[in-house]
């Protein structure tokens, strides 16, 4: 028993903590590890009433020695279901990123709840972990593992037994297009990476989807393939969390958009909702009424005069 502890250790990998055994057991065929044939909850039919997300008075604050108490969160609520993508848009420092991470157990909530498929993020992390997928622009991809082996180690991490991990790998390979998913990480390119990654979070089938800013370092067709993907999941049924401060990526993916600033969603709805209440069509515009609306344009007329 005493050995054994030793080897069961607490980690932050793909974005959540997971508790496991050593990965030399984790990455051999035969282990002894106990596994379920069905570790997830499939997503339910498009459109489903039952929402898979519910956030309620969400709150998180921090202490700082420096600067005292600072409130990242303050009392958000909103819910997705299955078959929708929604959009937290906001600006660097809303909260966008804590949101996520609360959702993905990585932070404990100070007030309020979340919960995913019916589990809450703070009492019931394990059963949360097996019903979401993370990816980020920051996700980590090790240099020394091929794209093949990083997703078959997640998969064992969830608990899938390793004839089923396959067949998921090559499927989710084949769709990704990831042709090379034997180069290792630190020969891969970023949109290459992304792809990993996101394979990495798909290999369980969860239900429920968390994009952050994922985008973010991707030249133009890396990041047009990232959307592609993500509007695709839509259309198999996903529940998608999808945050971003680029205009184009909101309008072109989300059914429903909240604007965080400062820690508050100040308006929520479907753009067509944001733009009649704002009174216009441009999203950026919208974004702008909403968390600057008494900015002041700078005058015209201060470019220096040249000498001829």
């Amino acid at each position: 028993m005493a050995s054994e502890e030793r080897h069961t250790r607490e980690y932050v990998v793909g974005a959540f903590p997971l508790r496991f055994v050593s990965i030399c057991q984790l990455m051999t065929p035969s282990t002894s590890i106990t596994v379920d044939e069905n570790p997830h909850v499939g997503p339910p039919p498009l459109g489903g009433v039952v929402p898979l997300v519910e956030v309620s008075n969400l709150v998180k604050h921090y202490s700082d020695v420096g600067r005292g108490v600072i409130r990242a969160l303050n009392g958000i609520s909103f819910q997705v279901r299955a078959g929708e993508i929604f959009g937290l848009l906001g600006p660097n420092g809303a909260g966008k990123t804590t949101t996520l991470r609360v959702l993905a157990t990585v932070l404990e909530p100070t007030a309020g709840s979340a919960r995913i498929c019916g589990y809450n993020v703070a009492t019931q992390p394990a059963e949360v972990r097996q019903r979401i997928g993370f990816v980020s622009a920051s996700t980590a991809i090790y240099d020394r593992m091929t794209g093949r082996e990083l997703v078959t180690f997640f998969g064992r991490l969830h608990g899938m037994p390793v004839e089923a991990i396959r067949r998921r790998a090559e499927k989710l390979f084949d769709w990704l297009g990831l042709q090379e998913a034997d180069r290792l990480g630190a020969k891969m390119s970023s949109g290459m990476r992304q792809k990993v990654s996101i394979a990495r979070a798909l290999i369980h089938d969860p239900p429920v989807l968390i994009f952050d800013e994922p985008t973010v370092g991707l030249d133009v067709l890396a990041a047009r393939a990232v959307l592609d993907i993500v509007a695709a999941l839509r259309k198999e049924g996903k529940c998608i969390i999808f945050s971003t401060h680029i205009m184009r990526e909101a309008e072109k993916l989300c059914d429903r958009i909240a604007i965080l600033h400062e820690g508050t969603i100040l308006t929520e709805g479907t753009l067509e909702d944001l733009r009649r209440a704002a009174g216009t069509n441009d999203l950026e515009e919208v974004f702008f009424h909403m968390i600057a609306p008494n900015r002041v344009l700078p005058p015209s007329g201060l470019t220096s005069d040249h000498p001829s």
